[in-house]
């Protein structure tokens, strides 16, 4: 009998009921409280919300979780807290559904192959090359570096010139300042923040039309944007979307990646074996030319380091869906209209599928245990026809950073208490991180 089949025979009512009720996601401590609600269960089970009167059915295994996202994807919508990201971002890519997220998405699509990416290559080294002065101060004087900061303005850099290139200055001169550099100087992402950020989209409306007056083309986001056909009519994107989908680009392009690296400082200070391993590793690469794509995949241990932070701190930590027709999960019938969720962080941890899952250890992205483990158990870019469009970029960022940033220095975490965790739209440190710079012998 088939899946399917087998899905639609359902004969228990509901999942398990958790004692706690909160809204998950927007109580502060949600991330705390999902756990716990896990560790008494197992699988599937519901959490009631109480500022929604209704119950959020919680997927913790990976036979739902591809179910969601692949096989039946189209019976699910964008779920809880959508309308909040669209105050922020508008309709663009992470936001929209339906013909116009597939129109946007064929259309998306190119921007980010691996050609494509490669291309970006001389800029993110040069991004990471303009840092290198702050941290060899850093070093000398034995004054702790602001990793947190440090990342955070990093990512924005790389992805604000990869979107505008040579434009970006054309910013600062029209308003005095990069006017996205709140993005990287405001953590909230409140009502007050979005009202901000969306006032921006006049100057890049401004922006694209003294390109299209221009008519000469560059390379970058922006201009590949600008130049996208779509495959069956030939149009071009319409101009409310082409502008949601740069101010998607420019958070969803900076936070994710910032929060990953900072995570990803933390545990090699943390493990000096892995450290030790990783500087080995990017010590062989070429340093007279920017690093190739295959340059940044040859390094299989920097990338498995990358991997197992993002499997410990995904930076999206929680995803949501809503049914549209009734569904079965777990032999349990879902009704149409039932918010669900899954989170990244929950089924990365999860003893079944890891062992010893809270340890830190790359190597569990190598040789066997990579190629044994079930691959719907590790979803830090979601997965599906939904996954994260710029995950090839963010891991190519990523590698570039820590292969020219770990050759030249190690880094050591004072504090003998981990750091807090703050789950909000991102999973983030709370506070920054406060590191020591040491050269490599």
């Amino acid at each position: 009998m088939s899946r399917m089949n087998d899905q639609h025979s359902a004969s228990r009512a509901l999942p398990p009921l958790a004692q706690d009720r909160f809204d998950v996601g927007d109580a502060a401590d949600s991330l705390e409280r999902l756990v716990a609600a896990a560790a008494a269960g197992d699988g599937l089970f519901r959490i009631h919300a109480p500022g929604r009167g209704a119950d959020t059915w919680i997927v913790n295994n990976p036979d739902d979780i591809k179910r969601v996202l692949v096989t039946n994807h189209r019976n699910y919508t964008k779920g809880i807290g959508l309308d909040r990201i669209k105050i922020l971002l508008g309709n663009g890519i992470m936001t929209s559904e339906g013909d116009l997220w597939r129109r946007q998405r064929r259309m998306i699509q190119p921007c980010f192959h691996r050609r494509a990416t490669e291309q970006f290559g001389a800029l993110i080294e040069g991004c990471v090359a303009a840092q290198m002065p702050a941290w060899e101060a850093h070093a000398a004087s034995g004054t702790p570096l602001d990793v947190t900061a440090q990342m955070s303005e990093l990512t924005l850099s790389v992805i604000l010139r990869s979107i505008f290139g040579t434009d970006l200055e054309w910013f600062s001169q029209r308003l005095g300042a990069n006017p996205f550099a709140m993005v990287a100087e405001d953590s909230a992402r409140d009502l007050q923040f979005a009202y901000r950020f969306r006032q921006l989209t006049r100057q890049v409306a401004e922006l694209i039309g003294i390109r299209r007056q221009r008519g000469t083309r560059q390379f970058d986001f922006l201009d590949m944007l600008i130049g996208a056909r779509d495959k069956s009519s030939t149009e071009p994107m319409p101009e409310r979307v082409l502008i949601d989908e740069v101010m998607t680009l420019i958070v969803a392009g900076h936070e994710t990646t910032a929060s990953a690296l900072n995570w990803t400082w933390y545990l090699l200070a943390r493990h000096a074996d892995a450290d030790a391993r990783l500087a080995a590793e990017v010590a062989t690469v070429p340093t007279d030319r920017p690093m190739s794509f295959a340059d940044a995949e040859a390094l299989t241990y920097t990338q498995a380091v990358i991997k197992e932070a993002l499997r410990l701190y995904p930076p999206g930590w929680v995803l949501t869906r809503r049914t549209i027709g009734p569904d079965v999960l777990s032999g349990f019938a879902v009704p149409a209209g039932t918010d669900v969720m899954f989170s990244p962080y929950l089924i990365q941890r999860h003893p079944r599928y890891w062992r010893d899952p809270g340890r830190f250890d790359p190597d569990r992205f190598l040789g066997a245990d990579a190629a044994e483990r079930d691959p719907w158990t590790y979803i830090p870019f979601a997965a599906g026809p939904r996954h994260c469009v710029g995950e090839n970029f963010s891991i190519y960022e990523m590698t570039v950073h820590l292969a020219r940033m770990a050759r030249r220095w190690r880094m050591e975490y004072p504090d003998r208490n981990p750091p807090q965790i703050e789950a909000a739209i991102n999973l983030r440190t709370r506070g920054s991180l406060q590191m020591r710079l040491s050269p490599r012998a």
